[in-house]
């Protein structure tokens, strides 16, 4: 097991080191920064897909130790967050961008097709990757086919559940980190990304992120298509509306009013 970790780690490096030297490059090529974010977009959420692929080969064929798996997320979602240079690599997050007016209508639109085009791209260049028999547990999964299981173990509306209550609270933690400085707060993200993946994990898997699903779920037996857009679109889109509309309410309850509301009206009057 500790040669099939090192492999699947050093696996994990490149993909990462080899997309943040890819995003660099597109950024300088790309004069139009409208097409450099795409760009940036699309190679982000390859590296998500690719890395997450990795994770859950490690976690349900190899039967690394679940402190070993949380452990992994962490590490790979704070990666995320520091290389990921604008990129948003969910298209919950791009439409939330595009309700706060950050994306027009047409960014996130775009943003939201480059992300389902490289879950797409994931999911082709995985199994080259481990048909290059890299490892025991490669080889293993080769020889299997590549076999992927659903990882919903409960009825449609709880899995929905599950995976909605995952995109609220990892959207409230974004959204309640904003002004916080970056370097801290992809930790924080990191931290409610795993908290969910552990609260979660048997029962869905804990993906909250459309696209992702699209690459790692989808294509797995035991569901119908409309039972993993049911659960995993439906749901995380759910969640982070709810998210961001409830802390749109409580805002204004929770900010400092005015000092002038509380002077009495003959103060007022003299300022």
């Amino acid at each position: 097991m500790t040669g099939d970790v090192a492999v699947s780690l050093s696996v994990l490096a490149v993909v990462v080191l080899l997309s943040d030297v890819t995003r660099r490059m597109l950024v300088r090529a790309l004069a139009d920064p409208g097409l450099s974010s795409y760009a940036v977009e699309l190679v982000s959420t390859f590296q998500l897909c690719c890395c997450t692929h990795e994770l859950k080969l490690l976690s349900e064929v190899g039967g690394i130790p679940p402190q070993l798996a949380l452990t992994l997320t962490y590490v790979t979602s704070v990666a995320h967050g520091l290389t990921f240079r604008g990129a948003v690599g969910n298209p919950c997050g791009a439409l939330e961008h595009a309700y706060r007016a950050r994306f027009s209508a047409g960014c996130a639109l775009g943003r939201i097709a480059c992300q389902f085009a490289a879950a797409v791209a994931a999911r082709v260049a995985v199994p080259v990757i481990w048909g290059m028999g890299l490892s025991g547990l490669h080889s293993r999964h080769k020889l299997l086919g590549f076999p992927c299981v659903s990882a919903i173990h409960a009825s449609l509306p709880e899995a929905a559940a599950v995976e909605l209550v995952c995109a609220f609270a990892v959207q409230t933690v974004i959204t309640h980190t904003q002004s916080v400085e970056e370097r801290y707060r992809v930790h924080a993200v990191a931290a409610a990304i795993t908290t969910a993946v552990y609260a979660g994990g048997r029962v869905t898997g804990a993906v909250f992120n459309p696209a992702l699903a699209f690459s790692t779920q989808f294509p797995c037996s035991g569901n119908s298509f409309l039972d993993y857009c049911f659960v995993y679109w439906l749901g995380p889109l759910l969640g982070m509306m709810s998210s961001v509309l409830l802390s749109d309410k409580l805002k204004p309850a929770f900010s400092p009013k005015s000092p002038s509301l509380h002077l009495p009206l003959r103060a007022k009057k003299q300022t």
